[in-house]
C-alpha cells in the first residue's frame, strides 16, 4: 500500500486492492479451514472409534492447548525478529505432516489415544506459532487505518471456515474412518502454505541492535508493555475470564451433543457449524459498529449477548430432532455476537501497540488468555465425570459472564468511537487526563 495512494485518493485505499494482502487472506482462511476440521476430528476419533471417557478427553485437548502456555511468549519474541511468512510456511507444512501421521498409524494398525496425544501436540505447538505470526503479519502489510478493515476480513475467512470445517470434519467422521477426515486437515494446510509463500513483500525486520538483545529480555519487555497499559491489561484478563470457562465448557460440550443429546456425527458437524454464519455476519458488523456506537459498547454489549446465549444448551431437553434446530440458533447468535468481541478487541491490541514489539504484545495477550485453557479443559473433563453432562454445562456456561461483567468496569468499557493509538515507542499517544478527557467526548 503506497503512501501516494494513500494521499490522491484522501483516505487509504481498500486492503482488497493489496495482492500481498488477498495471497495472506486466502492462505489464511485455507489454514484455517484445516484447524477447525481438525478440532472437531480428533477429539470425534477419540469419542466415537477409540471410545474415550470424559477424562481422556479433556487430556486430548489440554495436551493440543498446553503450547499457549508454554510457548506463547518464546513465540512473540521470536516472530518480531523474522518474517511472518516465512513462520507460517513452516508451521503450516510441519501441521500437515503431523495429521498426515494418523492415516498412516491407521494403516500400521497402531493408531490409538497415544498418537492422537501427540499429533494433538504437534499441532498445539505450530498453531502457536502461525497464530502469532498471522496477527503481526497484518500490521507489516496494511496501514493502521485499514487494520479493522484487514480484521474483519480475516475474520471473515475465519468465519467461512468456522461453516465449512465442522460440517465437513463431522460429516466425514460419520461417512469414513476417522483417517480420511484427518487428511481433509492436512490438504487445507499445505494450499495454505503455498499461498502465504507467494506473499512478494519483504519485511522490515528491526535491526540487530533495536530493543532488547535476548529472548528473555525481549519477553520482559513484552510482558511490561501489556502490564502497563491499562486497556491491554484488561484485554488479557478478559480473555483469560472467557477463554478458561469456555475451554471447560467445550469439554463438556463435545461429550453432551453425541452422549447426552444422541446426535450423530455429521448433525454434530452442522450444529458446530453454524457458528460460521453468524460469524460472519459478525464480522460485517463489526466493520461498522464500533465507529457508531463506540469500541467499549460493543465490547460488553456483545460479550454479554454471546456469553449468555450458551446457557440455552444445557436447557435443552426430548429428541435430537427438536434439539438440533434449537443448538443451530444458539450457535449462530454465539458466532454473532462472539465475532463482534474478537474483531473490535482485536483492532484495539492492534491500535495501542507499536509495530516493532507487535508479535510480542499478541504472545502475551495469547498467554494470558490463552495459557490456562489446558486447565479449563481438565477442569471440564473433571465435572463431568463427578457432576454429570447437564450440571457442567449449567456451571460451565454461567461462569462465561465473569468475562463481560470484569469489561463492564475495565477501561475497555469507556473507549469511545475513536482509538486512542499508541506511537512507535511504545507509549500511549492519548495518555493522561487530556487523553482520558478526549476519549470521553468521543462516545456517543
Amino acid at each position: 500500500m503506497k503512501a501516494a495512494d494513500h494521499d490522491r485518493a484522501g483516505a487509504a485505499p481498500s486492503v482488497w486492492r493489496d495482492a500481498d494482502f488477498r495471497r495472506l487472506w486466502a492462505g489464511q482462511t485455507a489454514s484455517q479451514f484445516g484447524a477447525q476440521a481438525t478440532q472437531v476430528v480428533l477429539p470425534l476419533i477419540a469419542v466415537v472409534s477409540l471410545h474415550a471417557g470424559p477424562g481422556q478427553l479433556g487430556a486430548l485437548r489440554a495436551v493440543e492447548q498446553a503450547p499457549i502456555l508454554l510457548l506463547s511468549l518464546f513465540a512473540g519474541a521470536w516472530v518480531d525478529r523474522r518474517r511472518a511468512r516465512t513462520v507460517m510456511v513452516l508451521a503450516d507444512c510441519g501441521r500437515a505432516l503431523a495429521l498426515g501421521a494418523i492415516p498412516a498409524a491407521y494403516l500400521l494398525g497402531v493408531l490409538g489415544l497415544p498418537v492422537l496425544l501427540v499429533v494433538a501436540l504437534l499441532v498445539g505447538v505450530l498453531s502457536v506459532f502461525f497464530d502469532v505470526a498471522y496477527q503481526a503479519s497484518l500490521v507489516r502489510l496494511v496501514e493502521r487505518d485499514r487494520l479493522l478493515q484487514g480484521n474483519s476480513a480475516l475474520e471473515g475467512s475465519r468465519s467461512a471456515a468456522q461453516t465449512g470445517g465442522p460440517a465437513l470434519g463431522g460429516m466425514l467422521v460419520s461417512l469414513f474412518p476417522g483417517p480420511v477426515a484427518v487428511a481433509t486437515g492436512a490438504l487445507f494446510f499445505a494450499v495454505s502454505s503455498v499461498s502465504i509463500r507467494r506473499i512478494r513483500r519483504r519485511e522490515r525486520l528491526p535491526a540487530r541492535g533495536d530493543g532488547p538483545a535476548g529472548v528473555l529480555r525481549q519477553i520482559h519487555e513484552g510482558l511490561r508493555f501489556v502490564a502497563g497499559h491499562a486497556s491491554l491489561r484488561a484485554v488479557g484478563v478478559a480473555s483469560a475470564l472467557f477463554q478458561f470457562w469456555f475451554a471447560a465448557l467445550m469439554t463438556v460440550y463435545l461429550l453432551y451433543l453425541p452422549r447426552g443429546l444422541h446426535l450423530s456425527g455429521t448433525a454434530i458437524g452442522v450444529a458446530l457449524a453454524a457458528v460460521g454464519p453468524g460469524a460472519v455476519v459478525g464480522s460485517l458488523l463489526a466493520a461498522r459498529l464500533p465507529g457508531r456506537f463506540g469500541y467499549g459498547n460493543v465490547l460488553v454489549s456483545s460479550a454479554v449477548v454471546a456469553d449468555g446465549v450458551m446457557l440455552c444448551v444445557p436447557a435443552l431437553h426430548g429428541s435430537a430432532a427438536l434439539a438440533l434446530p434449537v443448538l443451530i440458533g444458539v450457535n449462530f447468535l454465539f458466532g454473532v455476537f462472539g465475532q463482534l468481541v474478537n474483531v473490535t478487541m482485536m483492532a484495539v491490541r492492534q491500535a495501542l501497540t507499536p509495530v516493532r514489539i507487535q508479535g510480542r504484545v499478541v504472545a502475551t495477550i495469547n498467554f494470558a488468555g490463552m495459557g490456562l485453557t489446558p486447565v479449563g479443559s481438565l477442569l471440564g473433563g473433571f465435572l463431568a465425570d463427578h457432576w454429570g453432562l447437564r450440571t457442567s454445562l449449567w456451571v460451565t456456561a454461567a461462569a462465561l459472564a465473569l468475562s463481560p461483567l470484569f469489561m463492564a468496569f475495565s477501561p475497555l468499557a469507556r473507549l469511545g468511537r475513536r482509538l486512542p493509538y499508541g506511537d512507535l515507542t511504545g507509549r500511549p499517544r492519548a495518555g493522561g487526563r487530556r487523553a482520558r478527557n478526549a476519549r470521553t467526548a468521543s462516545r456517543p
